[in-house]
This record gives C-alpha cells, sequence and structure tokens, in this order.
C-alpha cells in the first residue's frame, strides 16, 4: 500500500531577517553532487495532529537561528556557490502523510532502508537541486500507533554534527525552551575564505544520475544491495574492543578507542564475506569532524560542513589474516595523522583542482562509515519521549557504506546499518564472530 500525501506547506522562521548570504568554503563543496542526506525518527504517539501542529510551530521559532536550512543554494557567474535566505524564500518544505496500516513496531524491525522509502522525502534527489528546491524537506507520517518524521537535508550545507545540532534545538523550542540553547556559528569563511570556481554538470546529465538500467550500460548494472541493521550491545562492543587490544603494539601507542575498534571489526569480517582474493586491495574510509583539528579550531556549534574523508588501504590477506590489532593500528593512525597541517593540504589540492565526490571515488572493496554513535540522536524529545527507532534513507547508499548510530538501549552499545552485495550480506548474517552471540 503506497503513502498518501495528506498535505503540503512551508515553515519560515517566525520573524522577518532580511536578506543573508553566505558562500560555501571548501569543505562544502565535494558533497554538492552527492545526494541529500535522509534520516527517519520514528514516536509513539496518538495525537497526531497535535503533534504536527507544535513541530511546524517550533519549526518557525528554531529557524530564526538556523535560517540557513530555509534558504537555496545561489551560485553566480563563475560558479561560486552560497546558501541565500530572504523573507521572500519559499522556506522548509513540510509534508503531511498517512500510513496507518504501519506500526512503530514494524518500523523498528531491523529491516533495509528500501521499505522505509516512501516515509521520507527525496529520494534519489541530489544536493545541486538545492538551487531550485528546499534544502531541508519535512514528512510527518501518520502511523497506527505514532509518527514517522522523516527528513532530507542538503549535504552541502551541513554535516552530520550540524544536523543533530539543530535537530536538539528543535527539540528543546518544542519541549518548551524559550530559545535554542547553543547558538549555530553561521560564519563558514571564518574556517576557509577561498572562492572555490566549480564546474559542475547539470542534474540531467550527471552520470550517478542516470537510470541504473534499460540504458547502454545495462551490462553494468551494480548486483543488488541488501542493508541491515547489525546491534551491538554494550557487552558485545566490550568483547570486541578487549580482544582488539589483547596484544597492544609495542611502539608504545594508545589503546585502540572503542570506534577504532568496531571499525577494524567491522572491516575485517566485511572483506571476509566479500571472498576477496589475498591480493586484492580493500579501503576503508571514516569522515572526521575536523573543527577541533582546525587551526584556530572552530566550536562544535559551527553550522556546515567541517568533516573531511580519511583513507585507509591495505590488501584483503594482509587485513584478515594478521590479528584485528594490525587493521586497527592502520585506521588510528591514519586518523591521527589528520591533523591541521593535513587538513590544510588536502584544502589547497581541492582548490587548485576541484573534485566532485561521487560514490565510485570510495575505493574498491570499501567499507565506508558515515555517522557517528557521538551523536544524540536518541535524546531528540519533542515532548511525547524519545524516538523509538532512527534510520537513515536510501539516498548515498552503496556497497560498504556503514552508518553507526548510538544504540537505543544507551551506554556504549552501537547500532550498525550497513548495506552490502547481497551474497556478501548473506555470508556477513552467517558469521557468528562478526554477529556474536548474545548480541
Amino acid at each position: 500500500m503506497k503513502v498518501k500525501i495528506t498535505g503540503k506547506s512551508h515553515a519560515k522562521p517566525n520573524k522577518k531577517l532580511g536578506r543573508r548570504e553566505c558562500r560555501l568554503v571548501t569543505f562544502d563543496l565535494p558533497y554538492i553532487a552527492l545526494h541529500y542526506n535522509q534520516k527517519l525518527l520514528v514516536y509513539k504517539g496518538n495525537e497526531y495532529e497535535d503533534m504536527v501542529g507544535k513541530l511546524k510551530d517550533g519549526l518557525g521559532a528554531v529557524l530564526e537561528d538556523f535560517y540557513q536550512l530555509a534558504g537555496k543554494l545561489a551560485r553566480d557567474e563563475d560558479w561560486v556557490f552560497s546558501v541565500e535566505y530572504d523573507d521572500d524564500t519559499e522556506g522548509v518544505e513540510v509534508v503531511e502523510a498517512n500510513a496507518e496500516w504501519i506500526s512503530v513496531e514494524d518500523v523498528d524491525a531491523e529491516v533495509g532502508a528500501s521499505t522505509l522509502k516512501e516515509l521520507i522525502p527525496y529520494n534519489g534527489i541530489l544536493n545541486s537541486e538545492g538551487l531550485h528546491r528546499p534544502l531541508l524537506s519535512v514528512q510527518l507520517t501518520k502511523l497506527k500507533d505514532g509518527l514517522a518524521m522523516g527528513l532530507a537535508f542538503n549535504h552541502a550545507i551541513l554535516d552530520g554534527t550540524s544536523t543533530w545540532h539543530f535537530m536538539s534545538s528543535w527539540a528543546q523550542i518544542c519541549s518548551g525552551l524559550p530559545s535554542v540553547s547553543v547558538l549555530p556559528f553561521l560564519d563558514r569563511t571564518k574556517v576557509r575564505n577561498t572562492r572555490v570556481k566549480l564546474q559542475h554538470p547539470p542534474p540531467d546529465q550527471d552520470p550517478q544520475n542516470a537510470p541504473s538500467n534499460g540504458t547502454a550500460d545495462a551490462e553494468h548494472v551494480d548486483p543488488p544491495l541488501r542493508e541491515r541493521v547489525f546491534k551491538f550491545s554494550e557487552s558485545a562492543i566490550d568483547k570486541i574492543k578487549s580482544k582488539v587490544n589483547s596484544d597492544p603494539p609495542s611502539d608504545g601507542s594508545k589503546p585502540f578507542s572503542t570506534f577504532q575498534s568496531l571499525a577494524v571489526h567491522m572491516w575485517r569480517h566485511v572483506t571476509r564475506a566479500r571472498q576477496l582474493k589475498p591480493e586484492d586491495y580493500t579501503v576503508f574510509i571514516v569522515f572526521a569532524n575536523c573543527r577541533k583539528r582546525v587551526d584556530p579550531p572552530m566550536p562544535e556549534s559551527y553550522f556546515g560542513n567541517l568533516i573531511q574523508a580519511i583513507f585507509t588501504v591495505t590488501s584483503a590477506g594482509l587485513l584478515t589474516m594478521n590479528p584485528p590489532e594490525f587493521g586497527a593500528s592502520m585506521i588510528q593512525k591514519a586518523i591521527e595523522m589528520h591533523d591541521a597541517k593535513a587538513i590544510e593540504e588536502r584544502n589547497k589540492e581541492f582548490e587548485s583542482s576541484p573534485k566532485i565526490f561521487r560514490f565510485k571515488d570510495a575505493g574498491v572493496n570499501c567499507v565506508s562509515v558515515g555517522s557517528s554513535p557521538r551523536f544524540p540522536v536518541y535524546e531528540v524529545d519533542f515532548g511525547w519521549g524519545k524516538p523509538e527507532t532512527v534510520r537513515s534513507g536510501i539516498n548515498n547508499k552503496f556497497d560498504g557504506m556503514v552508518y553507526l548510530y548510538r544504540g537505543k538501549s544507551g551506554g556504549r552499545s552501537v547500532d550498525a546499518e550497513i548495506s552490502l552485495e547481497a551474497g556478501a550480506m548473506e555470508r556477513l548474517e552467517k558469521d557468528e564472530e562478526f554477529v556474536l552471540e548474545g548480541n
């Protein structure tokens, strides 16, 4: 059964702000050809109309501070991109919908995003389309016993840290706070002030947006992907971490963190599930928050993208035949080396020859981690309790993409939302060492 759209409106800041403009900076531009970043939060409750009214009221208030989300992308004659807002801008799109045959429990199952896609707007929409679309679309769907909040954020204007800062602030306003507790830091040019000219093909000519079948490239159609949420309990995380740290490196380096331990656990087991040859290369990618790495450091409230991809490469044989600390040490060193100097070099390289990020650039046989267990996703309470489920949508998914979320039970538990080629996923699900007993 199809989700039925019952209404559409737009939300703008409650007060007049006049015209505001801020240039997109080097940290934002690589994501212009990716898709909108989709999130899904599911809440219990039977007062749908009241919940929607409260959310809309709170949205108008929170956008007074986060007004860039109510704006549009713009580009000048030199193809320099910016985010613009004025009082005549359409604002944030708010869609109301009905799917009363779906229960909160149905969405809580460990199913793939494709079954949830009708609950989230802007499937397959590129960030570059923010030139003529809202930068944030919110879909509020009435469920049998709750509300599904599907969100699509334009990734060219913000990263995960900014996304959850906005969501937490919106929830605070809806819960009765008179104002946002931590204001967004909106001047991107404080971190980088270079005019970057970015030639980008329009969406209909973008190869990433081309249909995947019925074309001349039909023989190159990617194998079907499967997606699954693996829930790692606190005890499972502790087991993984203690195993990786059981034989620490002799060079006196720091113990491996929870993230590094889980990262190498996923990288090794996914590599095994892919049945790669020992000489095949495999790449691990993590998107690091650079707010405290840049010089001078930026506040956590910096609003925009302040992330960079950190790559680690080795052969499948070396990764899987060595103990886990081999891969963990590689990841640890790559993250530690990504300091202000490395960030500056990456920026200069991009500015001299701008390269738009596409999935095929992720690297061969990759495991790429987005999102972070540090984000307070289960703390987003609008006044009717914490979410029952937090997920991502179908956008920006490819073979090896992983989204990490803090587990609902809190503490050190982690939910790993993994997309893999179907055969590899089947083998990963049967891998008892990966899933861990009692997990």
